[in-house]
Formats: structure tokens, sequence, C-alpha cells
């Protein structure tokens, strides 16, 4: 790496810090409904919203919050599930493309709710601008909405005492689209464009090559879904190529303005928890865990893509990789992507060395909690720190206590739930893969490197991430089933424990802090939960991982 390379990713992770309490400290103040810079302008259009829905803001108890989301959602996916079956029929399908089958229709919806954006299709050539609009782009929203709503819950859980109400799902998902992800996206998606990214209805354009053959170019109203996939954690694609696509992503600008945005929000998140649970030091303190996580991960990713350049005699290992952005841009990128559930690309993953493709496969497989989705790293995090305080009861001998109250079975019951739904769909479906014809007819490569693209499949659609190795061809039904299925066990399985736990919690009185309490702000805690974490995922998927990319990283070496 070069000192230019160098340059650009410490400017990115400055820039990252220094927005972190800026946003972070916003978007507390949007949450606990005091005054901020959009509250008086955008009031009446949140208040017209309530009256429309016939939202009564009334705060609800754990059941009801859930069922609320739980409709919220299903109804999403029938929604876009039908839009899509219907796409011939509707209007802004200027390329007249026919509707997907009803098996990749349902995956793809299940997909865009969940927050996966797992993308089984090539976006120019499957789906209508209609669709891609109001289907997708609002989902992208309605998704990453979900997943602040449930930290919020969550938080209320932990602050709140003797009761048995968390909130409200419909007011809660409102003022995160209006107040934080459409002003953002909007200011966002005006910059894309400026920097050459498509926003136009125009149908496709025709063009002759200099070699005098006919080409197609793809158009659509691009910017503004990139704008809301990075900052919402969605990371689905316009286009099939995603963002190493000139009309995604045209610039270095624009590159990394995309990659600030998908850690932007989540990482400022830790921030808005921090001021939300009255301690800002609980906030940095996850931050600094995320934080060191990231680096871990950037530091292997860049050790083993340079380290292979120089065994190959290479100057860079440009496989799979754009040359407007280069090695280091595209590495980082794949931390990144995978630190978030993000999942958009600026590089063929398939190309990454194998210690590169574990780490993004590793980053998933921790539960997406190094900074993760928007709201959903967080509540993911809270999950591994109810584990940790437990963990150090037990080695101090005395009844586990967060924010002073008391952990006791059923929380304990709750995390470990959401920790493990994800890591059972990621082995066992894996391994029904590996062991059916259905299952490995799709790979297009055997080995070692034929069981890492499985892996990261069901990795990506448990994490809710949603990138691909792409060495596998997952439009199947074989496939679409499998990661539908696992799609929805990795949202929702999550979701269900956390709110159960966040009402259980939300009725324990509080006590007060003593001279014997294990304190979750200091950097004896952060390290012990940076512990649990790394211990936690490289016992579950260890074995897994040294069948695929440990094994193909030694084989390289030899």
């Amino acid at each position: 790496m070069n000192i230019s390379d160098f340059t650009q990713v410490v400017l990115f992770l400055l820039v990252l810090i220094i927005l972190t309490p800026l946003l972070g400290r916003y978007m507390a103040r949007v949450f606990l409904d005091e005054n901020h810079v959009l509250k008086t302008m955008v009031s009446p259009v949140e208040k017209a919203i309530y009256r429309l829905i016939s939202c009564k803001e009334e705060e609800m108890d754990w059941k009801k919050y859930t069922f609320s989301l739980l409709v919220f959602n299903f109804m999403g996916i029938l929604f876009l599930f039908l839009l899509q079956l219907c796409q011939n029929y509707l209007p802004l399908n200027p390329q007249k493309l026919p509707a997907p089958s009803w098996l990749l229709a349902l995956n793809t919806s299940i997909s865009f709710v969940t927050n996966t954006n797992w993308q089984s299709y090539g976006g120019e050539t499957a789906l209508s601008y209609l669709v891609q609009m109001a289907g997708l782009t609002v989902q992208n929203f309605l998704s990453a909405a979900t997943g602040i709503a449930v930290l919020l819950a969550i938080i209320r859980g932990l602050v709140r005492k003797t009761t048995n109400k968390i909130g409200n799902f419909w007011v809660d998902s409102t003022r995160s689209i209006l107040y934080i992800l459409l002003p953002l996206s909007i200011l966002l998606a005006i910059i894309l464009t400026a920097q050459g990214v498509v926003q136009t209805f125009h149908p496709y354009v025709k063009a002759t090559t200099l070699m005098g053959s006919e080409q197609i170019i793809p158009l659509g109203p691009v910017s503004s879904q990139i704008a809301i996939k990075q900052l919402g954690t969605n990371g689905g694609g316009f286009f099939n190529a995603n963002s190493a696509h000139p009309f995604e992503n045209p610039t270095p600008f624009s590159n990394f303005l995309e990659m600030l945005a998908i850690l932007l929000i989540p990482s400022a998140l830790t921030f808005t928890y921090g001021r939300l649970i009255g301690s800002n030091r609980q906030g940095w303190t996850m931050f600094l865990v995320m934080f060191t996580l990231l680096i871990i991960g950037l530091s292997i990713s860049y050790y083993s893509e340079y380290k292979f350049s120089a065994i190959g005699g290479l100057i860079n290992n440009m496989e799979g990789k754009e040359t407007r952005f280069g090695l280091s841009n595209s590495v980082l990128w794949s931390v990144l992507t995978t630190s978030a559930s993000n999942g958009s690309i600026n590089a063929m993953m398939d190309s990454l060395t194998p210690l590169a493709g574990m780490v993004a496969m590793f980053n998933i497989m921790l539960g997406e909690v190094i900074f993760g989705g928007v709201g959903s790293g967080i509540y993911g995090m809270i999950m591994f720190i109810i584990l940790t305080v437990f963990i150090a009861g037990l080695m101090v001998g005395r009844s586990p206590e967060f924010l002073g109250k008391k952990v006791e079975a059923f929380e304990v019951k709750m995390a470990i739930l959401a920790i493990l739904a994800p890591n059972l769909v990621i082995l066992a479906f894996s391994a029904i893969s590996c062991l059916t014809t259905a299952g490995i007819t799709g790979l297009n490569n055997p080995g070692p490197h034929g069981l890492s693209e499985i892996l990261y499949c069901f990795s990506s659609a448990a994490g809710n991430n949603g990138s691909a190795f792409a060495g596998l061809n997952s439009n199947t039904s074989f496939y679409n089933i499998l990661t539908g299925l696992g799609m929805v066990i990795g949202r929702f399985g999550v979701i269900i424990p956390v709110l159960a736990m966040a009402g259980n919690m939300a009725g324990k009185k509080t006590i007060p802090l003593s001279g014997g309490t294990f304190r979750t702000d200091t950097w004896l805690f952060g390290l012990l939960l940076l512990s649990v974490i790394i211990i936690v995922g490289g016992l579950t998927f260890f074995p897994a991982l040294s069948l695929g990319p440990l094994v193909e990283h030694l084989l390289l070496i030899k």
C-alpha cells in the first residue's frame, strides 16, 4: 500500500469519526421529540401522515409493537410481490420487460423487505422503472425505518422502569423516514446526480461502438435508489454490476461518498444510543468495540491482497476490480459493506484472495454487529452485551446487571436465541446445499472455493447483507426457496426476541449502582465484549471456515 492509498483510508476513518457525534446528536433530538432544524417544517407532514393512517400515537406493549411490525412488513412483501408479477401491465416500463417468475418475485420481495437486498436477477434486464422506484426504493426506506424502530424499542425497554410500554411502531418508523432517511437521501442523491449518476425516465439508448456493433446502454431513475440503498444499509443495485457500474458510481468522489454513506447512520446511532440511555460513555464504548473489529478486518484484508500481489509478482491484485477505484478502495468497500448489512459492491467479491474473502464472510457471520445495519447493528450488539454481562456476572460471582437492571434467565435466553437463529441458518442450509444435487449444480468452482461460495450465500441471506461471491448461480428454485427462508429467519428471528426482551426489561425496577457493580462503560468491559464476539463467532464457524477459505489460502501459499 502506497502513501496515497493509506491517506485515503485514514481520511475516510477520520471523516466517519467526526460525523458520528454530529449526526448522532441530531438523531437523539429527533427521537426525544426535542426541537431540531427540521421539526417546524416537517412536523405538519408527520401529523398529516398519522391522520391518514389513523394512528393515535399511543404507546404499545411489546406484543402489539411486534404485531404491528410483522403485519406491516408482510404486507410489504405481498405488495412488492404483486407489483413485480404485474409489471408488464403497468406504466414506466419502456423496455417492455416481462414479469419475473413467481418464485424469483417472492425471493426479491422478501429480500428487500428484510433489508437484505439479495438479488438473483440483473436489475436493468429484469425490473421496470416503476418496480425499481415504487417497489424496491420504497422498501429501502421502510426496511431501514423498521430497524431503527426496533432499536428505539429495546432502548426504551432498558431505560424505562415498571411499565409495559416501549413506544409506538408507526411513530418511530415515520419519524425515522421523515427526519433522517429522507433528508439525507435527497441530499446525497443531488450530489450523486451532479457527479454523473443517472436519474432519468428515458428509454435505454442504442449506440454504435468503434467496432461497428450495436450496444444498448441502460438508463433509469438510478440516483434516487443509490442514495437510500447506501444510507439505509440496503445495498441492492439498480444495475447488475451494482456500484461497480459507472452509472451508479462514476467518480472517485462518488465512491468516497457511497462508502461513507454505508457506515454513516449505523456509526452515528452508537452516539444516539448513548444519549438515549443517558450515558455517552456507553455509546463510545460500543463505538470503539465496533471500530476495533473494523480495523482488524481491514488490516487482514489489506495484508492478504497486497501479499498476494507480491507472491504473484504483480503490482496490484486487480482481478475483478475496477481500475477507476484501484485495489485499496475495492478492499475498503468489501470490508465496509460486510461490516454493515449493506451488501453493495464496487468489485467482484469472488475475486478476493481467500483471507480477504474470509474477512468479508466472517464480518457477516459475527451477526452484522460491526456497526451493522441501520438499527439492527446496535440491537444485535446489545444482545452480545447481555451475553457478556451474564458471563461477567458468573466470573465475579454476583447477579449480572445492565444499566441498573438485573439480567435474568429470560434475557439470556432471548439474547442466545437472537444470536443463534442466523447461525443455524448459515450452517444448516450450507450443509443441505453441499449434500444435494440441486445445491452443488450451480457452483462455478469445485473444492474449498465452492464451499466458500455456498457459505457466503447463506451468510449473506441470514445476516441480511445481500452481497454474494457471484460464483454461484442462485436463481434456481432450490436457492430461491432456501435463501428466502433464511432471510426471514435472519431478520424476524432476531427482531422478535429483541422486542420480547424490551418488553420484559421495561417492567423491571432499576437497582442503584454499588461498589460491586460491573461497569459496562469501561475499556475492560469493551475488551471482554470484543472477546465474546470473536470467540462466539470463532467457535461457531471455525470448522466451516477451515474447510473453505483457510484451506484455499494454504493451497495458494503452497
